[in-house]
């Protein structure tokens, strides 16, 4: 069922704030330290974003069937993740990840535990969470949204932007 332009936008900024939120939380609970672990400076992982996005579009007509929604994410998001760790690197010559020490790595950019997870995340999203978005989507007024919206691509523009020319290296962004 086709949404409007708001639905999509915020589901966007939904799921990669969500991404985001997962990464700090895991490296902080490895390494008991608060790392922005995202490209851009703000809250928000747009590969998680993007992902979402993706299994929306192309996983909700299977809601019903977890473990056909389970493997399909795993092979998705492993791909996005794959791609998008090798365009990084050519961009700009950096890894964001390593996983060349994890157990069925392919050229360390992705591994077997991270599509597991991949799968279990994206199982979560198209099963659970999709359908608790689509019955809090309409409870927000439209001018609400639109306003949000707006507010939320001038930032992630205004953060592009500025990360074009000095993307966020920090220290301990990188994981291996």
């Amino acid at each position: 069922m086709p949404h409007e332009f708001d639905y999509y936008v915020l589901l966007f900024f939904v799921m990669a704030f969500i991404g985001w939120l997962w990464e700090v939380g895991l490296f902080f609970c490895m390494e008991h330290a608060f790392i922005n672990r995202g490209v851009y400076r703000g809250p928000y992982l747009p590969i998680y974003g993007m992902g979402g996005l993706a299994l929306c579009f192309l996983l909700r007509s299977f809601r019903r069937k977890p473990v056909r929604v389970f493997l399909l994410s795993m092979l998705l998001c492993s791909g996005l993740e794959y791609f998008t760790s090798w365009f990084l690197e050519r961009l700009w010559g950096i890894r964001w990840w390593d996983y060349s020490g994890h157990f069925c790595n392919l050229n360390g950019r992705i591994c077997l535990l991270g599509a597991v997870v991949f799968g279990l995340g994206g199982t979560a999203l198209v099963c659970l969470l999709l359908p608790l978005y689509d019955r809090l989507y309409p409870k927000f007024p439209k001018k609400v949204r639109m306003v949000l919206c707006l507010i939320l691509l001038a930032v992630f523009i205004a953060d592009i932007t500025y990360c074009a020319v000095r993307p966020n290296t920090g220290e301990g962004i990188s994981w291996s």
